[in-house]
Formats: C-alpha cells, sequence, structure tokens
C-alpha cells in the first residue's frame, strides 16, 4: 500500500504554515536579535540552546531551553544537546497526517514550524590554522541531523541555514506563515549547505592521510550560480556561470559598467588573466578567442607603465585586438583609457581603475568593465571535465624566483646574452605560455611581435608567428611551448632573421636543431621544461 505522501493533494492543503514554535540554534549571531525580536513579537515560542538562548535570553525575550524539551541536560561538553525524539520529532512529524498528530499527542511533544540553525564554524577554524582536537571539536552532528530533518519535512517546516534568509522569515512571521514554495527553496538551500559542510570535512580528514604531495582520494566540488547567460559559445547553447566555495577569480569580479557578459567573455578574461599576470612588471594582455594576440610589458621609463604596456600589446597584432578581451595587472589610467577611446574592446579586466579612467569609458556604455576581488590569485589547481568524469592537475605556474631559473637554462648555441637582454628571453619563455599549442612567440623588448598558435605541427605555428610579425621577426627572440621535433621549425624562425630561440629541448633529434642554429649563430636556450596550453 502506498504511503499517503504519493497523493500530490498533500502538497497544497498546507501552502502557508503559520509559524507557532521555533528552534534557534546558531553559532553565526549575525542579525539573530532582530529575527528573536520578530518571533517574540508575534509570540512564537522559541526553543534554543547554550549561547544562543543566552544572546536572545539577554535581550530581554522569553526562551524555552532545549532541555526542558528533552528532559534531558546539555552534555559531554555541548556534544549531546539536541540528538533526542523530543526534538526531533518535531521536527520530521508530517502534521498533515492524522496517525503522526496521534502520535506526537501520546508522545506529549509539539511541532516545530521553524527551524534556524547554523554549523559549527569548521571551516574557518581550519582556515584560520587550527590542528588536530580543535578542529575536530568544529565537526558539527547535531546541527546537520537537524537541518537535514527539517529540510526532509519542508511540507511542514521551514529551515534557515542563513542570516541572509532572515528578511523573508520576519516577512512570513507578519504575513501569516511561510509558503509551500519559499520552504521547498528553503529545504533546497539547507541539503546544499550540509553537503558542502560535509564535503569541507571529508576534505580535511583526507588532507590528514594523504601526503602533501598527493591528490585527493575523493574530489567534491561545490558551486552555486551566480548568474544565468543569454546563452554559451553559440546562441542554442544554455548556459549559467556559478561560483566555487572560497573562489577568489574572475567569477568573484565586480562589473562596474556594460553589457552582460557573456559565456565567451568569462572564458577570454579568465585566458588575459592567465596572460597579464604571468608578468611581475606592469604587463596588459589582448585576448581573441582564448589566445593572445599580443602582450607586453611597460617601456622602460615608461611615464604611464600600464598605458605603455598597453600600447605595445596592441602594436603586436591591431586587427586582431578589434573586439578583443584586455587583462592590465595593475591599474588602469587615464592614459590608457584614452588610447582605448576608438578601438572596439568587449572587455577590460583588472585589479583597479582611476576615477578618471571610468568617465572616459562611460560613453562606451557596451564595454564591459571587471575589478577584480582584492584577494585575487591564480588558482593552485586545474580542473576540466571530461565524458563522465574530470582532470586535476597542479596549475601550471613560473616560480617566483625565474630570473635565477634561467641562469640554469642550458645554452647549446650561440654566446650567452647579457643580463639586460636575458628579460626579453625570460618575457617570451612567459608569453608563450598563455599561447594555445602549438606555440611560438615572438618577442622584442618585453613586447610580442608575432604569435602563432593553434596548429596541428610546430613548423606552421613558426610560419604563422613569422607572417604576422613581417618585418619585426628579424632580429627577435623566438619561444616555444615544447621542443622542435625536427630542425624545420628552427630554419623558418632563422630565415625570417630572428637572433635566438628558447625551447625546452628533449627531442631525438635535438641534434639536428642545436646544429641548424650553430650553423646560422642563433642563441639557443635548453630550458628543461615544457608549457602546453591545450
Amino acid at each position: 500500500m502506498a504511503g499517503p505522501t504519493t497523493d500530490p493533494a498533500l502538497y497544497h492543503h498546507r501552502d502557508v504554515v503559520p509559524i507557532r514554535r521555533a528552534l534557534v540554534s546558531v553559532s553565526d549571531k549575525t542579525d539573530l536579535l532582530a529575527l528573536a525580536g520578530a518571533l517574540a513579537a508575534a509570540d512564537i515560542e522559541i526553543v534554543s540552546t547554550g549561547s544562543t538562548a543566552a544572546t536572545i535570553r539577554e535581550a530581554g525575550h522569553s526562551v524555552t531551553d532545549v532541555a526542558t524539551v528533552t528532559g534531558f541536560p546539555e552534555s559531554l561538553g555541548g556534544r549531546v544537546k539536541t540528538l533526542h525524539p523530543g526534538v526531533h520529532a518535531g521536527l520530521l512529524a508530517d502534521v498533515r497526517l492524522d496517525d503522526h498528530k496521534q502520535q506526537l499527542g501520546e508522545l506529549g511533544i509539539e511541532p516545530f514550524e521553524l527551524v534556524v540553525v547554523n554549523l559549527y564554524p569548521f571551516v574557518e577554524t581550519v582556515r584560520s590554522g587550527a590542528e588536530g582536537d580543535d578542529v575536530v571539536e568544529q565537526i558539527d552532528i547535531g546541527g546537520p541531523a537537524m537541518v537535514r530533518a527539517s529540510a526532509k519535512n519542508f511540507a511542514n517546516v521551514a529551515i534557515v541555514v542563513s542570516p541572509e534568509s532572515y528578511p523573508a522569515i520576519i516577512e512570513a512571521v507578519s504575513g501569516g506563515g511561510t509558503t509551500l514554495s519559499q520552504r521547498r527553496e528553503l529545504a533546497a538551500r539547507a541539503f546544499a549547505h550540509t553537503c558542502e559542510y560535509d564535503r569541507a570535512v571529508a576534505t580535511w580528514f583526507a588532507e590528514q592521510i594523504l601526503g602533501e604531495d598527493d591528490l585527493p582520494q575523493h574530489l567534491t566540488i561545490k558551486a552555486e550560480r551566480l548568474a544565468t547567460l543569454r546563452y554559451g559559445e553559440n546562441s542554442h547553447q544554455r548556459a549559467a556561470i556559478y561560483t566555487s566555495a572560497g573562489g577568489h577569480g574572475i567569477a568573484q569580479a565586480t562589473q562596474l559598467q556594460g553589457k552582460e557578459m557573456s559565456y565567451n567573455n568569462y572564458v577570454d578574461a579568465d585566458a588575459a588573466l592567465r596572460a597579464a599576470f604571468d608578468m611581475v612588471k606592469p604587463a596588459v594582455a589582448i585576448i581573441k578567442h582564448a589566445n593572445p594576440c599580443g602582450i607586453a610589458v611597460a617601456a622602460p621609463n615608461a611615464l604611464d607603465p600600464i598605458a605603455s604596456a598597453h600600447l605595445r600589446a596592441h602594436e603586436c597584432d591591431p586587427v586582431s585586438a578589434y573586439g578583443g578581451v584586455i587583462a592590465a595587472n595593475g591599474t588602469v589610467t587615464l592614459k590608457m583609457a584614452e588610447n582605448l577611446k576608438d578601438i572596439f574592446t568587449e572587455v577590460i579586466v583588472a585589479p583597479s581603475f582611476e576615477p578618471a579612467a571610468l568617465e572616459v569609458f562611460r560613453a562606451k556604455k557596451n564595454l564591459r568593465l571587471l575589478q577584480l576581488p582584492d584577494d585575487w590569485q591564480q588558482e593552485r589547481m586545474d580542473v576540466r571535465l571530461v565524458s563522465g568524469g574530470l582532470l586535476l592537475q597542479d596549475a601550471d605556474r613560473f616560480p617566483s624566483d625565474i630570473d635565477s631559473v634561467a641562469k640554469d637554462w642550458e645554452l647549446v648555441s650561440g654566446e650567452r646574452p647579457a643580463a639586460s637582454e636575458m628579460q626579453n628571453f625570460i618575457f617570451a619563455w612567459k608569453a608563450c605560455r598563455a599561447v594555445k599549442s602549438n606555440a611560438i612567440v615572438l618577442a622584442k623588448a618585453s613586447a610580442t611581435v608575432g604569435i602563432g598558435m593553434g596548429q596541428v605541427n610546430r613548423v606552421d605555428s613558426c610560419r604563422l608567428a613569422v607572417e604576422r610579425a613581417g618585418d619585426r621577426a628579424a632580429g627577435s627572440v623566438a619561444a616555444s611551448d615544447a621542443f622542435f621535433p625536427f630542425a624545420d621549425g628552427p630554419q623558418v624562425l632563422i630565415d625570417a632573421g630572428i637572433s635566438a630561440i628558447v625551447q625546452p629541448g628533449g627531442s631525438v633529434r635535438d641534434d639536428e636543431v642545436i646544429q641548424a642554429a650553430r650553423a646560422a649563430n642563433v642563441t639557443m636556450f635548453f630550458t628543461g621544461e615544457r608549457h602546453f596550453f591545450h
């Protein structure tokens, strides 16, 4: 015989549930007294625990201690408070059912219509650097049990896990009760809340078991929808952007002006950040279809470094820069804004913008401006979805002391350049990491002059980089994200007049490649490390 809850009609006749009794037990006391005051003013019985009860009572409101409900004192240092039938029967009773109401009466238990619970600050405790038992004591047991019980019984109970929901509950108190749709939405948030909490606990335990260099055995990713986008990469694809817990990247950026961001805008803006923030000096990257069409640092002694970096990046490929996405690793100045007046740009993302620059950009009302969060930083790990699963890897990052690392590059051809000239070698090597494989970058004075990207063989990337550079190829430094399998690729570069090549080395035909460089008196370094970017 099917249970009565299979009857859809039961979900309609209790649309609005008046609140007569509330269970309140919170770790985060934000706006607690505003909520408690509204409940007390409406003569709603407040049942509470420990410090929550004390806080409400000190404010002058009547509170029923949970020990009075359970007939059992809080014990074991607070580990046992609400884990009792006197509480959980009141949370789980489906009062639409006569037998449930009858049993509550026989047991002398009153139901709850509102439960306000947030959990021990486990994540904050771990983040503070605490260890061992100090962390274990912040693993909430009774809280998640109450949250899940109340969420399961959303037909009768409203479960609140965040102060953000207090205003809606206060309004519901004065309006006669909570609605079914409101309770269902609160239940969904509640289950997501306990899911994220369990994920954090599980992750902490896994880290205690694994060594520092191990990857997790289990990986849970929690994200909340920030916005629904107009469409995805193409107009027939649905899309949304989600923010991950603890995230501090492009998804957390503040949009200061412009049209709503698109799926492709976010992808390109993130790629632009990857390129610009690889550079220590003031730098700008211009991205089109996830590939750079210009990367540069400021010219020496530039009066306005970030404006200088933008102009130098733009000069690499002005045609492709049309409709591009720009990232700056420093404050966007008035001068940079003025330089962009007549250049069609989709997005500019930066840590900050001068007020005068914002005034200039207001004339371009469709231009999207994104300001990074103060705690923005590049992610430590990369995650990519594949059919039926996902891939996890360490993010490809350059060491902060790359100048020292470059001193250990193996010189296999030509003369070692002066220290000042090495900066261009290092710039080219960094820049090629931001280019889709197969990647070839030509650079002069720490600015790209030609980029070959995404080709299915390296020699075609060499040809593309040379073609885009034109006469500027002569005397430039070339960087390759991976080794040259044959000497034909380097020969294309040599014939165009490049002066040096930086590459990982490691091909079975390295000797042939080295001989080609030596024959042309071209400097060549082996870095010993590749930077594929798929």
